[in-house]
């Protein structure tokens, strides 16, 4: 089971973080801290999982990103690095080649991906075009109320 997600910068800013074990802000930030500064200061040549406290931190690097989960220790660690990769790979999808400052300026929009792959911090959809189109669909509802087209329920006006 996944712990928690943090995708995070070279420069060690969380850009998103997930948690589906309960901890407290003290020990978040404690985490955050100890977590970034572990993968940051390894080598790129050396392996992508790491042993922290009794998780595995599996971790993998795309451009000026690092993806990250931290998950039990029986955890497979290829599946979980196929699951960062699918994340990314619908994240290109919807961004079109995903860079930092889409994640910046749409955290949103990558908080309701993961919400999308990922409950209660097991993978929940491995369909790439589901998840499109369901985010898809998504933008659309924002669309339409932003414009006043629709009720707060979700449902459409019927003589808008």
């Amino acid at each position: 089971m996944i712990h928690f997600a943090l995708l995070f910068s070279r420069q060690g800013k969380v850009r998103l973080s997930k948690y589906y074990k309960p901890y407290s802000q003290k020990e978040r930030a404690k985490l955050v801290k100890e977590v970034t500064s572990q993968i940051l200061a390894r080598p790129s040549k050396l392996c992508n999982v790491v042993e922290h406290r009794a998780l595995k931190l599996i971790y993998k690097r795309y451009a000026s990103l690092y993806f990250m989960m931290a998950v039990d220790d029986e955890e497979n660690e290829l599946i979980v690095l196929e699951m960062i990769q699918h994340y990314v790979e619908i994240l290109d999808r919807y961004f079109g080649n995903v860079c930092e400052l889409d994640l910046i300026f749409n955290f949103h929009k990558a908080y309701y991906i993961l919400d999308e792959v990922l409950v209660a911090g097991e993978l929940q959809e491995t369909s790439k075009k589901l998840i499109a189109r369901l985010v898809s669909e998504q933008d659309q509802l924002v669309e339409a109320a932003k414009l006043g087209t629709v009720e707060e329920d979700g449902t459409p006006l019927q003589n808008p």
